[in-house]
């Protein structure tokens, strides 16, 4: 188990568009900071966007610091895939820390 490190949650906020793969409200976890856990699909764009953030938030760094949000916000990413190509459309993730028990 890596030691200071917070589970993060990723939710999908919002889809612009078409996205053949989530819907508003899935869902997947990143365990420990580095464990992908999920019972859905996932898709390569969405983890593009996410991987260069994982890291920082996963050890407690604001994600204002980032610039991913607001002071006291939860971090957003948007996925890779824009939503004016037809057939396609971008998705907007909140990024949670998981408060452990």
């Amino acid at each position: 188990m890596v030691r200071n490190s917070l589970d993060l949650i990723v939710r999908v906020k919002e889809v612009r568009g078409h996205c053949p793969v989530y819907k508003v409200g899935d869902e997947f976890i990143i365990k420990e900071g580095f464990k992908l856990i999920s019972t859905i699909p996932l898709c390569m764009h969405s983890l593009a966007s996410i991987l260069p953030y994982y890291v920082a938030l996963s050890r407690g760094i604001e994600p204002s610091t980032l610039g991913l949000a607001s002071p006291g916000k939860y971090a957003q990413v948007q996925c890779l895939d824009p939503h004016l190509v037809p057939h396609s459309g971008t998705v907007i993730f909140e990024i949670i820390p998981q408060i452990k028990k």
